[in-house]
């Protein structure tokens, strides 16, 4: 793939103490034919997010036309699964036009560094305002996904929601720090909020050098086929580099990481990390919207696709 990349779209204002620093993980979702809503999560001065979001103009995602930078959802309450931060991670439209709107919940821990598992919260006004299913995970810890069930990337497909999302039970050191440790799992669920308690692994860490991959991302081929857009957590780097991969039914992939074509630019914004890559196609016309260095630390961006 050939991609160009057009630069940082957005960055918070300061202004909100909700909102000092970082948009991270832009999760993108057509709002109607004109606007690209890019849902985002904006941290605070300790770094705890919540979720916002920017309106862009699905013909040139350059330019906005709205910035939403109050929380749509705060954090949860003491010793919630979320009481430390949101991360939104995917939204999607289900029966009836509600919306699905599923994040990472954070819960610092003393022996370990968090856990972050998932939840889920609705809209029905069309994104404008949205309201947790309820207080407790969605995908709550299990005996095989004891630290991590989070990440979550789902669609809503002939009738069934289905998910891609990290799970894990392991910490390593590295460099004198704790590392989570997850895979890429896959589940489904007939009202998008009960799941089960593990999913199936449909992308196990097979390379030396990596420990975890970031939130998943998977858009469907015309021809029924899938395609998933990652991020790769390496050793080496401490960092993460982009992932590719296809499928025929989205369970089994192909890893094409090579052929992605997006990567890090030297001096730029992104010179020591590129991750949480969204793509979405609108008036013939494909977009990626991804964070750069320190996680979305000087906000995220946008590339188009010139050739596949």
């Amino acid at each position: 793939m050939l991609w160009e990349k057009l630069g940082i779209v957005y960055a918070p204002t300061g202004e909100l103490m909700s909102a000092k620093t970082h948009a991270m993980v832009p999760t993108p979702f057509l709002l109607d034919e004109d606007t690209i809503r890019v849902f985002v999560t904006l941290c605070d001065a300790n770094m705890i997010g919540r979720p916002g979001f920017v309106d862009v103009d699905a013909r040139n995602p350059l330019r906005i036309l709205r910035i939403e930078e109050s929380p749509l959802l705060d954090v949860g309450a003491p010793g919630n699964f979320d009481d430390h931060g949101l991360i939104t991670c995917s939204v999607t439209r289900g029966p009836n036009g509600r919306l699905f709107l599923y994040y990472a919940g954070f819960e610092l821990c003393q022996t370990i560094r968090y856990r972050l598992l998932t939840g889920v919260a609705v809209s029905d006004d069309n994104g404008e305002t949205f309201r947790r299913v309820r207080e407790t995970a969605a995908l709550e810890r299990s005996e095989d996904e004891r630290y991590f069930r989070g990440g979550p990337f789902v669609i809503f497909e002939s009738g069934v929601f289905k998910m891609w999302y990290v799970a894990g039970s392991e910490w390593e050191e590295i460099d004198g720090k704790q590392m989570p440790v997850y895979e890429l799992r896959y589940l489904e669920s007939s009202n998008g909020v009960d799941w089960g308690p593990r999913g199936e692994t449909v992308l196990p860490i097979t390379e030396p050098d990596e420990h975890g991959f970031g939130r998943p991302w998977v858009t469907k081929q015309g021809d029924g086929s899938y395609s998933l857009f990652y991020s790769v957590r390496r050793r080496s780097l401490r960092a993460y580099r982009m992932g590719y991969a296809t499928s025929a039914d989205g369970r089994q992939w192909d890893r094409k990481d090579g052929e992605l074509g997006l990567d890090v630019t030297p001096g730029s914004f992104d010179s020591e990390g590129i991750m949480y890559a969204a793509a979405i196609s609108a008036h013939g016309k494909t977009w990626c919207f991804y964070n750069g260095n320190g996680f979305g630390k000087e906000g995220f961006a946008v590339a188009k696709l010139v050739s596949s």
